[in-house]
């Protein structure tokens, strides 16, 4: 476990001794945890409250936030909106989400732009005020471990974070429930998959986090309160040259019910990610072909929600295996 205090500390030593350690973690395993993070566990309290007030609520009320009759990819993913993932046997979890939450005049959302724009918010008193003020801490936190990957890389400041300043991240309020059916408590609830961004800074107070190790075992991630779960995502792979790799997990069915909440780092929608020319050797080729953020966001998406599917219409482009997640071979324990 990292003590993330000193990513805030005005002492130049005190910040790269943190970076080095957040990026041998970053290297060696993919994932790591950090405490003293300076989020208020009062604040992260609120925010699990806000989701059970919503999750809570008549399946009727929830559909009226339904993710699919928002314009731009925001409000509720209710228990049938599935993914495609062969190892999901007993797929059982709803989820709220949402990302910068941007004025209905933006250019880029009037442009149709799905992954930017305003936030559907539910009428829950105080959510809209909870939610905002967690999103907004854990952006901020997000861009202070980016920061620290750049001093570890040997990048310029702001070689990443400067592209992040209308990112596609999204806040994932996530529900898990285990049927009563479930007999197999090992089971896979969500799918064995990276995620697609640059982060995830993820709080979960329960356990059923695996991730998957270099030796393609996986490793059951300790559920703390007072820590966040991070882990490398696609975009960050790319950007590094494979110097850091996106890490696969799942989630099993080990509690009867489970609330998490990750957090993606992304970077602009816009924003091309190659690898950087400091991270590629003389003489040889970059390791990975250019692409936009968005567009690999938005094609996997599309693989992940049906409603998307189903919009013949939506310009996004057909499902697509994921490549980066060539590397999990097994599903199994």
């Amino acid at each position: 476990m990292i003590s993330a205090a000193d990513l805030r500390s005005a002492d130049p030593v005190r910040k790269r001794k943190v970076a080095y350690a957040i990026g041998q973690a970053a290297r060696d395993f993919g994932f790591f945890r950090i405490c003293d993070h300076g989020i208020h566990p009062d604040l992260i309290e609120a925010t699990y409250d806000a989701a059970r007030d919503f999750f809570r609520q008549p399946e009727a009320t929830k559909q009226q936030y339904y993710i699919a009759n928002s314009s731009n990819h925001r409000g509720y993913v209710p228990f049938t909106e599935k993914g495609d993932y062969a190892d999901e046997i007993h797929r059982s979890y709803e989820a709220f989400d949402l990302g910068l939450d941007l004025p209905a005049d933006d250019s880029d959302y009037l442009a149709g732009n799905r992954m930017l724009g305003p936030n559907v918010w539910p009428k829950i008193s105080g959510f809209r005020r909870t939610v905002t003020s967690y999103y907004n801490e854990v952006a901020e936190l997000g861009r202070l471990v980016c920061a620290a990957l750049e001093m570890y890389l040997g990048l310029r400041q702001g070689a990443m974070t400067q592209h992040m300043t209308k990112p596609i991240s999204q806040l994932r309020l996530l529900h898990y429930v285990r049927g009563s059916e479930t007999i197999d408590h090992k089971s896979v609830n969500m799918g064995a998959h990276t995620d697609y961004e640059c982060l995830t800074l993820l709080h979960t107070r329960n356990a059923g986090l695996q991730v998957l190790g270099q030796d393609d075992v996986w490793i059951d991630v300790p559920a703390d309160p007072a820590v966040l779960v991070v882990n490398i995502g696609d975009m960050l792979e790319a950007w590094s040259n494979g110097f850091l790799r996106s890490t696969p997990h799942r989630v099993l069915n080990l509690s009867p019910e489970r609330y998490s909440m990750p957090y993606f780092v992304a970077a602009n929608h816009d924003t091309v990610i190659r690898p950087f020319d400091e991270l590629v050797e003389p003489d040889t080729a970059p390791r990975y072909s250019p692409f936009r953020a968005g567009d690999h966001l938005e094609r996997m998406l599309v693989r992940d929600f049906p409603y998307l599917r189903a919009k013949a219409s939506s310009g996004i482009g057909a499902p697509t295996q994921n490549p980066f997640e060539n590397r999990i071979k097994k599903t199994g324990p």
